[in-house]
């Protein structure tokens, strides 16, 4: 049980740490040799890159950190106080920067695979498999809303819990991150900066508690990770003899949602 702030702290440290090592050090679960450059990056059938159990205990622990602090007085007690420091006792504009930096490293994946920069998957693959976390992380995001009802720092309306801008963002950091790991770790790395400075920014804007954040985060993570896991079970059953070359992607812009097409001409 935790008995004091600093060890709080200590442990969502210990979070955030595992993240950014498991982005450094993982491995893809296969090799190739020289002979046979780039074909990692884009190849058929889709690698066995199944997460194990354990890569799901420390984002499930941050959500489970998060859902503690609703009821609990001394972790409300220190989401008030970073939210003093952060705001309440400097007031400061706040910046939309985080409305668009949470798409930022889904943004990057697509933009790589468009260039010719191959990731792990096809863009028509990679396009599934990340509207599939999306649709994972936004069930969890708002059924919790609903289920938790909690009033914003700023008091604007009480769904504060879970951050939603912070699960989007982790949620295309691991997408990223997976994706691109075989090219270089350091692109995973970026994409999970940006998804630690849209948490900040959450807080930093008095919109969310730093719980909120937290289990945002951790939403973020297990919802890529099971949209991978569902859909290298699933892909060789449901595309086996169909060609892949379209692509239909959720769109955003000047205010309004829409669709956007991809197709691949071959």
């Amino acid at each position: 049980m935790i008995k004091s702030r600093k060890e709080y702290y200590l442990l969502i440290l210990m979070l955030f740490l595992h993240l950014s090592i498991y982005a450094h050090n993982y491995q893809p679960s296969e090799t190739f040799s020289d002979s046979t450059p780039n074909l990692h990056l884009n190849h058929y059938p889709l690698k066995n890159t199944q997460a194990k159990p354990i890569s799901f205990f420390f984002p499930g622990a941050m959500l489970a950190c998060g859902v503690w602090a609703i009821n609990n007085n001394d972790l409300k007690k220190l989401d008030q106080g970073i939210s003093n420091k952060l705001y309440f006792n400097n007031p400061h504009a706040r910046t939309s920067i985080d409305d668009y930096l949470q798409y930022s490293p889904a943004a990057v994946a697509f933009g790589l695979n468009a260039l010719g920069v191959k990731g792990e998957h096809k863009l028509v693959d990679a396009g599934i498999i990340y509207l599939m976390s999306n649709a994972i992380m936004s069930g969890a995001v708002i059924s919790l809303k609903k289920t938790n009802p909690r009033l914003r720092p700023d008091k604007s309306s009480n769904n504060s819990f879970p951050s939603g801008h912070t699960a989007t963002a982790f949620a295309s950091a691991e997408f990223l991150l997976h994706e691109y790991i075989d090219v270089s770790p350091w692109i995973g790395i970026a994409g999970y900066g940006a998804a630690f400075l849209t948490g900040y920014l959450r807080v930093y804007n008095n919109k969310h508690w730093f719980s909120d954040v937290v289990a945002g985060a951790g939403i973020g993570v297990i919802s890529t990770k099971l949209a991978y896991l569902i859909y290298n079970h699933v892909q060789p059953r449901l595309f086996k003899n169909s060609p892949r070359n379209t692509l239909i992607l959720p769109a955003y812009q000047n205010g309004s949602f829409g669709v956007s097409l991809v197709k691949r001409l071959e």
